[in-house]
């Protein structure tokens, strides 16, 4: 009877963790961690493992907080959805208010940790959960334009490991926040998309226009396009201690040329197919980008 029993409380206690990672988003929020990771290594010269340590775990429960949030917002309208109906709180599998208890636990937690390595970290921290909580979750049932609100806290985190570093928000921060706000309009509106029919369903306006069709993509072009030119602008060593060699900056503009084709290819063409190249070409796009500029920085 002891192992039937044990087997239970295991299999009980992997049921919570599995719902708790999709509660958090684990996968997105370790994304954003390594964003922080990228920002902090461009501005230091010694890297303090303290510093790096809890900039991880507070902007891990940063994202993990605004994301648990955002699923006690949208409870009903995830039930709606296929992608997201077995979700912890449509199925009823986590309650509202358990949800709430560790949203609220991990807002605490992360900006006092934040803050532990300096105020502005725990201010910045706490605008991100602030604005994608209160402003772009609500906005996205009335407005297209819940994407471009949603590009701030989305753009704060490789920012936010340069405040870690040097307590200071300057050019060099501007330029980082600047890169990934603009990554995020072809980014999200790929994802907007391919999950058009679904986020209808939901009300959800995630378009330009709210609309699948060549105004979507012709904003996607351009917002690419000046997505690239800020990425390797670093090179004219205009932006403070933030710059890169010519030949990083080849090596970026090629990775967003690639995101530049599919979305010129998704103008003309206007199949889910190649909206899915672009959504990949971008994360791969926003991934390999901060490595390199990592890797040219210790080259210095």
């Amino acid at each position: 009877m002891n192992s039937i029993a044990a087997i239970d409380t295991k299999s009980s206690l992997l049921k919570v963790i599995s719902d708790l990672k999709q509660l958090t988003k684990v996968g997105l929020s370790l994304s954003v961690v390594f964003s922080s990771i990228a920002g902090y290594l461009l501005a230091v010269e010694t890297v303090h493992y303290q510093t790096l340590f809890l900039l991880s775990i507070g902007g891990f429960l940063m994202v993990a907080a605004s994301n648990t949030f955002n699923q006690v917002i949208e409870k009903d309208t995830d039930a709606l959805m296929k992608r997201t109906m077995n979700r912890p709180l449509p199925t009823g599998r986590v309650s509202v208010p358990v949800a709430l208890a560790i949203a609220i636990l991990f807002t605490i937690a992360g900006i006092a940790i934040l803050y532990s390595i300096n105020a502005k970290s725990a201010l910045f921290g706490a605008i991100s959960i602030f604005l994608y909580t209160c402003a772009y979750t609500p906005l996205k049932a009335v407005t297209p334009l819940a994407v471009f609100v949603g590009a701030f806290p989305g753009a704060i985190p490789f920012m936010l490991g340069w405040v870690a570093a040097t307590g200071e928000f300057g050019i060099e921060a501007g330029f980082l926040f600047m890169i990934q706000f603009f990554w995020q309009f072809p980014h999200f509106w790929a994802i907007g998309w391919l999950q058009f029919e679904e986020y209808k369903k939901a009300g959800f306006n995630m378009l330009p226009m709210n609309q699948k069709d060549e105004s979507a993509t012709r904003q996607i072009i351009f917002y690419t396009a000046i997505m690239i030119l800020v990425s390797i602008s670093p090179v004219l060593k205009m932006t403070g201690d933030f710059y890169i060699y010519p030949i990083t900056a080849i090596i970026v503009a090629f990775l967003g040329g690639i995101m530049l084709f599919y979305g010129i290819k998704l103008h003309k063409k206007q199949t889910n197919i190649v909206a899915r190249k672009l959504m990949l070409s971008s994360v791969l796009y926003i991934t390999v980008v901060q490595i390199v500029y990592v890797v040219d920085k210790f080259l210095h």
